[in-house]
């Protein structure tokens, strides 16, 4: 989905809202589930680790990261793809091997990697939604880990297991473990996008709904304050 039909549907979606309940605000985003603690995690052995998530409009990703203590950076990106491709209306063609996905750099001595494997399951995506969440629909808007190193990797396949056994969702899970793959930056203008444009159409339909269930789902991982990405 381009940038203006994107727009264009969040707008839409929120005048439906409006008209549904006479006005009133009404907000709506894929449901979010309060996920189990993780079975398995792993020791922090550095005091900064990154991680990529993809999970739809990284927009939303992005802006739920960036409410999350512990977490140092959250950037929009692409990964998946190569770096020819790695261009907003390139990769919305749906053909590049490109997800929208974020990078988050994070303390692991103050929030584990399984922590952000919980939010990003309990508010982030539907991981039962198969290359769409939402409104969005293509390959790039995968359910999908990127994981970084092989504790990650032990963790992320520890989590996925242990969520098919939890069964919270009515639908299989699709998400998907993925090679790691080099990260790149997407353009400035999507970069803090729910945090600059919190009235647009699209954010307040899709993406504020994700924020509150943080807030109220993980009040101690809770940070009021986003990170600001670099614009550029």
């Amino acid at each position: 989905m381009t940038l203006s039909s994107r727009l264009f549907a969040g707008a839409a979606a929120l005048g439906l809202a409006y008209a549904l309940v006479g006005g009133t605000s009404a907000l709506s985003a894929e449901t979010a589930v309060k996920a189990p603690a993780p079975l398995v995690t792993a020791p922090a052995t550095a005091r900064s680790e990154t991680a990529i998530f993809a999970g739809g409009c990284f927009w939303g990703v992005q802006g739920v990261f960036a409410h999350v203590k512990g977490v140092t950076s959250a950037v929009s990106g692409f990964t998946g793809g190569t770096a020819d491709t790695a261009h907003y209306e390139r990769v919305s063609e749906g053909d590049t091997g490109h997800a929208e996905s974020v990078r988050v750099t994070f303390d692991p001595t103050q929030v584990s990697y399984a922590d952000l494997l919980r939010i990003y399951f309990s508010v982030v995506a539907d991981p039962t939604q198969l290359n769409a969440q939402g409104p969005d629909t293509g390959t790039q808007y995968r359910s999908a880990l990127f994981p970084t190193n092989p504790a990650q990797l032990r963790v992320a396949r520890a989590y996925l297991a242990q969520l098919a056994q939890a069964k919270l969702w009515p639908r299989p899970i699709v998400t998907r473990i993925e090679p790691a793959r080099p990260f790149y930056p997407a353009e400035g203008y999507h970069q803090n996008y729910l945090t600059l444009h919190p009235d647009a159409g699209y954010i307040r339909v899709n993406d504020l709904p994700k924020v509150a269930a943080l807030k109220a789902m993980y009040p101690r991982q809770w940070r009021a304050q986003p990170l600001m990405a670099p614009a550029a």
